[in-house]
């Protein structure tokens, strides 16, 4: 992952804004709707993740934007005001806890695009799309639907994991995810997580998940819990789609696999701790699997009842 470009840029023609904000998220026709005075394109912000791009864009002036968003799927969610968008005959007015999907090499227009939109973006290249879509249903021919509600548990979770990943970014410049493989996984989750928010529920094959597939999954997981798996690693491992794989660990484990994963992990660095193997509580945390140290250590004390660095300091 790169926190590719932060830019608070003012231009004195639209020249620049066009070829700025192509590079950072998409190939588009940009045409101004209003005057802006030194202050055309008030920001934006870029995360690369190899195979999906994270963008915070904002206007200074109202523009009219159309793109056939070339090879990849946009999705586009304000935080602030409202978008109107076009796409395929279908008409949109997003705000927030909305968000609306553009199919690659389709068509879209969103006329109107003002200053009082504050917007974060999702690219997904097509191949990669396609290929977490099979992944999570165990079928092809997905489709994602136009309009997507974030206020459902589903994608209030998934909007919460692309804002942290767009934060983590930010804050740290990338430095946990300059691994390619690691920027993939980051990549596959956030993927996954938009599919299982958006796309319908469909009915599965009667009758509950053998257990053993979840055992394979818990071995997988258990042989290699630093592993920064995702949730189509596990459901290809089990070899049932993703929403399959999470009833049949809500059913058999009553827990969703990452949530699992997670506890998992918490035991290996308590273990650790208690006995005091290694250098610190951060090197420990982030040896098996932790990347945020903030949320790792609310999550410890929950499980535990003190912090990592209390444990750390009985330490035998």
């Amino acid at each position: 992952m790169r926190h590719l470009l932060e830019s608070r840029p003012t231009f004195e023609d639209w020249e620049g804004v066009h070829g700025v904000l192509s590079d950072a998220y998409f190939p588009h026709a940009l045409k101004p709707r209003s005057a802006a005075a030194g202050a055309a394109l008030s920001g934006i912000e870029a995360i690369d993740l190899g195979s999906c791009r994270l963008a915070h864009i904002r206007f200074g002036a109202t523009v009219s934007i159309a793109s056939d968003h070339p090879g990849a799927m946009a999705v586009n969610i304000p935080l602030a005001g409202r978008l109107a968008s076009s796409v395929g005959g279908h008409d949109s007015d997003a705000g927030p806890g909305l968000a609306t999907a553009f199919p690659a090499d389709t068509p879209a227009r969103m006329p109107a695009w003002g200053p009082e939109v504050d917007l974060l973006g999702l690219r997904i290249d097509s191949h990669l799309l396609q290929r977490e879509s099979e992944r999570t249903f165990a079928r092809r021919g997905v489709t994602v639907p136009l309009e997507i509600d974030l206020r459902t548990p589903a994608g209030e979770a998934w909007f919460r994991l692309a804002r942290t990943t767009f934060d983590n970014a930010r804050e740290g410049g990338g430095v946990l995810y300059e691994d390619p493989k690691m920027a993939e996984s980051v990549a596959s989750m956030l993927v996954t997580g938009l599919l299982l928010a958006a796309v319908p529920e469909e009915a599965g094959p009667s009758g509950p998940t053998r257990p053993r597939t979840v055992h394979r999954v818990i071995a997988a997981m258990e042989a290699d819990p630093a592993r920064a798996w995702s949730p189509a690693d596990l459901a290809e491992i089990a070899g049932v789609s993703v929403r399959r794989l999470q009833q049949s660990f809500r059913e058999h484990v009553g827990l969703p696999p990452l949530a699992y994963l997670q506890d998992l992990r918490l035991e290996r660095v308590h273990d650790d701790l208690v006995h005091g193997r290694g250098s610190s509580v951060t090197e420990i945390s982030m040896a098996w699997g932790f990347s945020h140290l903030g949320r790792f250590a609310g999550a410890y004390r929950q499980r535990y009842g003190c912090t990592p660095s209390q444990t750390w300091a009985r330490r035998g």
